[in-house]
């Protein structure tokens, strides 16, 4: 069965982005070691732009065949002009609110969540990348699988979680680790056994 992976950028304390949805204050954190680091083993979740730059454009997927987005995490790279962000994977946006696609490779759906992942579960293929956002996150909080946070040592007091969610503890165990010169993390955690 496929395995959902909730892989995602988080400073120290928890957000995904700035309160109005900026992740720029990241980017001066992608330091030497680390971002060679995620391009070797996450080229899946690079913008097909990134990797046509990068030089793995052609590079097979390796973790993910599907990418899911809420309609938040789709909208900047839409402002952009860019309609297929990861033209690689099968993308697919949930949202209530965009009703039809602006592009022929992006399948939107006001489906359950929850009963998308399972029915995409049951698919074959390589894994299912959760991109974000938060409120998708905590909708799809008991179909995670996998989540793989990279810390970025940054504190931001407040912005967007990386779960919007009722209180509803669930256990992760803690499955890899791996701390870069800069401070960044990336922190592997599998869905614990009831």
């Amino acid at each position: 069965m496929r395995k959902l992976t909730y892989f995602i950028g988080a400073t120290i304390d928890g957000f995904i982005a700035a309160p109005d949805g900026d992740f720029d204050f990241f980017l001066p954190h992608l330091t030497e070691d680390y971002f060679p680091h995620l391009i070797g083993e996450y080229a899946d979740t690079l913008p097909a732009p990134g990797r046509a730059a990068l030089g793995v454009a052609d590079v097979p997927n390796s973790r993910f065949d599907t990418v899911l987005m809420g309609r938040g995490t789709y909208a900047p790279g839409l402002a952009a002009g860019l309609t297929s962000p990861y033209a690689h994977l099968r993308q697919i946006v949930l949202s209530r609110s965009l009703t039809t696609s602006p592009d022929p490779a992006v399948e939107v759906t006001a489906d359950d969540p929850v009963a998308l992942v399972r029915k995409l579960k049951q698919e074959e293929g390589l894994g299912i990348w959760l991109c974000g956002g938060a409120d998708l996150a905590g909708q799809l909080l008991p179909e995670i699988d996998e989540l793989i946070v990279k810390q970025y040592p940054i504190v931001a007091g407040t912005g967007i979680p990386l779960f919007r969610a009722d209180f509803s503890p669930r256990a992760f165990r803690l499955t890899d680790s791996q701390v870069f010169e800069g401070g960044n993390l990336v922190l592997t955690y599998a869905k614990a056994s009831d």
